[in-house]
């Protein structure tokens, strides 16, 4: 059974710190080696854990933490039950132990699995508490005022702990580069706006949301002013998006995220009014991977695909 009432009291302890860890702006980990074989870790709910060196079995809710592992080498042990995109589908594999949802862990099957490390991130910032319980760990959320800094180091503390900073510095390198060439074209590329759709609704993304990096990070200039709340963007309509009149839409499709088949992006966008703006009349009515923006995030694989797919947005 597992420990749901314990889950809960923890979930609301975790929001509240979360929300404190964002204000001061310590939403990212950072890690020291020292002498004993571990590390120790600091990380975004404002405290430390002593992280063994190259852990055996490691658990990760964060599907961001799991394409980054995946990209150094790293195979975890303990993986969620989710929609996986494909270049992730190997860990739908019952090899993988199974520990809860992303947003939901399951106390029982993670301690019966006796992980060496336990990574969680925003969805389950909540069961930070009763995670430790079971194993030292570690929240890297991605802090969204700071994307690109906070994810940097993130993928570091976890070059630290497996002992592979030459890969790390590396792969963060070519990802610097390519960052460097797009805010070069963004500029000059005209007005962006990024909207996501999920069973018939319509939401905007601004700078500082969770998609902010085509802005924040990589130069696009924005459309509108997008009003946020928390994770969840502004509910518009196609009247809105014909005012704001982008140069370019970029659409995340939440149901083709999550495996629903409730509706198409571009159907649903194919009216009169958004085909007046013109980002439609000039071809960049751009569908973004909807797993990769939507439920993958910052990981060191999917972000060079995040930033090519803007890359070539404003060629």
């Amino acid at each position: 059974m597992k420990k749901l009432s314990s889950y809960l009291a923890a979930l609301a302890a975790g929001a509240a710190l979360l929300a404190m860890s964002a204000c001061s702006g310590n939403a990212a980990a950072t890690s020291n080696a020292n002498d004993a074989g571990t590390i120790t870790v600091d990380h975004a709910q404002g405290s430390t854990a002593n992280v063994p060196l190259n852990p055996e079995r490691v658990f990760t809710f964060d599907l961001g933490v799991l394409d980054t592992l995946d990209a150094l080498g790293v195979e975890p042990s303990g993986v969620p039950e989710a929609s996986y995109p494909e270049a992730l589908t190997k860990y739908s594999d019952a090899k993988y132990a199974k520990i809860g949802s992303p947003t939901e862990p399951d106390f029982e099957a993670v301690s019966a699995g006796a992980p060496d490390l336990i990574i969680i991130s925003g969805r389950t910032a909540g069961a930070y508490e009763e995670l430790s319980k079971i194993a030292p760990t570690i929240d890297l959320s991605i802090d969204a005022s700071k994307p690109m800094e906070s994810f940097t180091s993130q993928t570091k503390t976890l070059g630290t702990i497996f002992t592979k900073e030459a890969e790390v510095e590396a792969k963060l390198a070519a990802v610097d580069a390519t960052i460097a060439a797009t805010k070069t074209k963004a500029s000059d590329a005209g007005k962006g706006l990024i909207v996501l759709t999920s069973g018939g609704e319509v939401t905007a993304y601004g700078a500082g949301s969770r998609f902010g990096l085509i802005h924040d990070v990589l130069g696009v200039p924005t459309a509108a002013d997008i009003k946020l709340e928390g994770a969840h963007g502004q509910a518009v309509s196609f009247e809105y998006i014909k005012a704001a009149n982008p140069d370019i839409i970029y659409i995340i499709n939440r149901d083709t995220a999550i495996g629903s088949t409730a509706s198409a992006a571009n159907p649903l966008l194919d009216n009169e009014l958004v085909q007046s703006t013109n980002a439609a009349r000039n071809n960049k009515v751009i569908s973004l991977d909807p797993a990769g923006w939507y439920v993958v995030g910052y990981g060191l694989n999917n972000i060079k695909a995040m930033v090519d797919a803007v890359a070539a947005s404003v060629a």
